[in-house]
Order: C-alpha cells, then structure tokens, then sequence
C-alpha cells in the first residue's frame, strides 16, 4: 500500500464510527420512518441451536413490553464459513460462555450444555416455524429453546402436541428466508436485532438498543428505564487485598479493535486485584489464515464504537497495521520485555493503530510508538525485523487454543490445586474475570451482587 494510501486510511473508519456522522444516520432513519408513518421495527434474527439465541429469546417479551415496538423476528441458520473459522471451537466456547453468564444476567441456560441432537434441532425449528407462522414467536421461542437445550426429549414432543409443529419444507423456506434478508442486511451471525440501520448483538449489546429506544421516546409510560438485561460491572469495587495471588494470563492481538479498547482495563487489574497479569500476544487471525469478511469488518469497527464510548476509551480513527507492521512491532518485543516494558509497547501500539491513526508501519510510526512506552528508538534498532518472536507466539496461539479458545483478547485464569482454569474471550468479559478472581479469593459475588 502506497504511503498516500495509508495516510488517508483512518478517515474511513473516523467517518463510519464518528459519534456526529452516526447522529447523522440515525435522525436521518427516523425521519423517514415518520415521514412514512411507520413504527420502530425492530428485525430479530434467531438461530434455532445458538446458545446466545436462546439468552436473547428470554428478552423478547419484556423488550415489547418496555416499547413501543413491532419486532418482526426471523429464523437463520449458522453463520458461513467465513464468517466463523474455527466452527467446533466458537460452537463449544458459545456453550459454555452462555451458561456462565447467564446467572449473572438473570437468565436461564444449563450449568453443562451438550450440543443438541440433530433430531431435536430439527423438531425445534419446526417448532420455531411454526410459531412464526401463526404470530407467536415472541411468546414461544424461549419455551421452545429451553425444551431444546434441556437433553430431553419428551419435553419438545409434548410441546409438539401442544404446537403443531411446520412442516419440513415451510421451516426450511423461513429459515433460507432469514438467511437471505440477514445476507442482505449485512450481517451473518444468530442473536442478532437489526435496528434502523444498527446491528445489535444478543442480550451483551442490547443496552445499546434499549438506549436508542429510550432517546426516541419509545418507552412506554410508566415501565421501567433501567437495562432489561443489564451488565455486571465491577469497576467501582473496593480492591482487593489477598496474601495470594492468581496468574492471569492474557491473550491480545496488535490488530484487534476489541483488544485496543480492553487493554488499558486490562493492565490496570493488578492494581485492584491480587493477580500475576501474563501477557501471552498472539498473531492476528487473518495473519493466521482465518478469514474476515466485509460485513464482519464493517460491523465489529461500528460495535467496537459503540463499546469505546462505554468504557471511556479512544477509538475509531485508525491505520490498519495488518501484516509488517505488527510483524515490526513484535520483532521488538522481547526486547521490550527485558526493560520491563512490554505492556507499555502493545499498549502504545493498540493505541497509535486504533485512536490516532498512526501509521505504525512506517519507521516514523513505529518510533512514536517506542518512544511512548518509554524506550529508546535508538536502542531499538538492532532488534527491529529480527524472528525470534514468532515460535513464542506460535506456543502462546497453542496454549490459547488448548484452552478451547481462539479470539482475541482472550483470558486464562489459571487454577490452583483442584480449581480448573477459567478461560473466557472478549473485552465484554473483563467483569467476568474479576468476578472470578473475586471468588476464588474469598469475595465471591453473585448475579445479583455482580450487578
């Protein structure tokens, strides 16, 4: 890429996640949808055998009882190919991450999912379709999923005596018709509520939409503003003093946009919690051969925005530094290390890339970012372009994957005695690694408490 090309680069991301240019989108869809007198339509999109689905079903009917809304919902099947590498790895991980939040939202999973048999999949969506058919989605799906997930059997067929279930020929076409307007749309994944133009994944992000909602003015009179499903925050908990202490491990990416907006939380967990924080940086995914669309592109850039603003973090005007330049900047690594400033380099990094549109594949780039983490770009030189980082983080991407994860950034709690490792991925579970560490410490917290 030519240098004209790079420095013009974070204009594109600046204008798709600029809080005015969004403004500017969302008046715009409001006013046409008064101008034609239409309500605020919310599309969801629901994955018969997606754990997150299933959570997001349980929100349905208090989502349509706060607002003013018609939800027009939708069946899909699983995202493409390309759109989820690592198809077993993100199916197990979904599993097991949505019973482990779901107490801490208030809602219902099983403790130890197992994948659902085919069969029942199938009776399910038939189930589904059914329900869709005659206008009580809404009202059924998260009944149905529980059948679903719940191992037996006889629960769905007792449910099929009481809803007649779709046939196979009129579930499949709603389901090829929900793929089709999901593709259309631009989205890919289940758990999905399309709104206006926006995209909102699952109960994690639907704070997000109730916030839209509520600056419309479609809550209805008299129910409650506070978040349907909130999120446990534990930012304002007192520190925590123990003579013991966890390692942390902690797995980032130099090109993620969700690691650049976690990792200043992140680094800044020692100071509260009495853990060893192990930074254990892996390659990028698409640097590893795993694919990333345009439509996952486009929608992780908007989510993480949105997110950034949430946590107070700076984000959207940015230089991608895929390929050399977060080669470059590993190449230094190690040395970074051994001056005790490792943290501070990735950090410095994410940054440059994500919020100040820093070409960090230029030698200019990369010297802001040296000299910001406290080190010397002089002495940097004779360890710039070197190899000796890639097998480390070819073992870190390993040991990242033996712990059934894959994405970044990614987290590994490791046990101590009989305690297992606790291992989660995503910077939206940054709250559920203290809540863990708080546990194990003596502090445990509750759904209820973590709130």
């Amino acid at each position: 890429m030519s240098r004209l090309a790079r420095k013009a680069m974070p204009w594109f991301p600046w204008a798709l996640t600029h809080p005015r240019a969004r403004a500017a989108r969302r008046a715009l869809a409001e006013r046409r949808r008064r101008l034609a007198g239409q309500s605020h339509r919310i599309r969801y999109f629901h994955q018969v055998d997606d754990p997150y689905s299933q959570l997001a079903a349980q929100a349905l009917e208090p989502l349509c009882d706060r607002y003013e809304v018609q939800l027009e919902p939708h069946l899909v099947g699983p995202p493409p190919d390309d759109a989820a590498p690592e198809r077993e790895r993100l199916e197990g991980f979904a599993r097991r991450d949505a019973a482990d939040v779901a107490p801490f939202y208030g809602l219902d999973f099983p403790e130890s999912p197992a994948p659902p048999r085919p069969a029942d999949v199938e009776l399910a969506g038939r189930l589904l379709a059914s329900a869709l058919a005659s206008g009580r989605f809404v009202q059924e799906a998260a009944r149905i999923g529980a059948a679903l997930w719940s191992a037996d059997p006889s629960r769905l067929g007792k449910l099929a005596i009481e809803l007649p279930p779709a046939d196979r020929e009129a579930t499949r076409s709603a389901i090829d018709a929900g793929n089709a307007l999901r593709r259309r749309s631009g989205h890919y994944l289940g758990a999905m509520f399309h709104y206006a133009g926006e995209w909102y994944w699952g109960v994690d992000r639907l704070w997000h939409l109730e916030r839209r909602l509520q600056a419309l003015g479609a809550l209805r009179s008299g129910t409650d503003a506070a978040p349907i499903v909130p999120r446990p925050d534990l930012r304002e908990a007192p520190p925590l003093g123990s003579p013991r202490r966890l390692r942390l491990e902690y797995f980032p990416s130099l090109r993620s946009p969700y690691t650049a907006i976690a990792m200043r939380r992140v680094l800044e967990l020692p100071e509260r919690l009495p853990v060893e924080l192990v930074l254990r940086p892996v390659l990028p995914m698409v640097m590893r051969g795993l694919p990333v669309p345009s439509a996952k592109r486009l929608y992780i850039m908007q989510d993480t925005k949105r997110e950034a603003e949430d946590a107070g973090e700076p984000f959207g005007f940015a230089c991608d530094p895929v390929g050399r330049p977060v080669e470059r900047a590993f190449s230094l690594y190690p040395w970074a290390r051994e001056r005790g400033r490792a943290a501070e380099l990735l950090a410095c990094f994410t940054r440059a890339a994500f919020a100040e549109g820093v070409d960090t594949g230029s030698d200019a780039g990369l010297r802001a970012v040296v000299e910001g983490a406290g080190l010397s770009w002089g002495e940097a030189q004779p360890h710039l372009d070197g190899e000796g980082w890639r097998e480390e983080l070819e073992e870190n991407r390993r040991s990242l994957f033996a712990s059934g994860l894959w994405g970044v950034p990614s987290f590994r709690l490791v046990g101590e005695g009989t305690e297992p490792d606790f291992c989660t991925w995503g910077q939206d579970r940054i709250w559920r690694v203290e809540a863990e560490v708080r546990r194990r410490l003596g502090a445990p917290h509750t759904g209820e408490d973590a709130r």
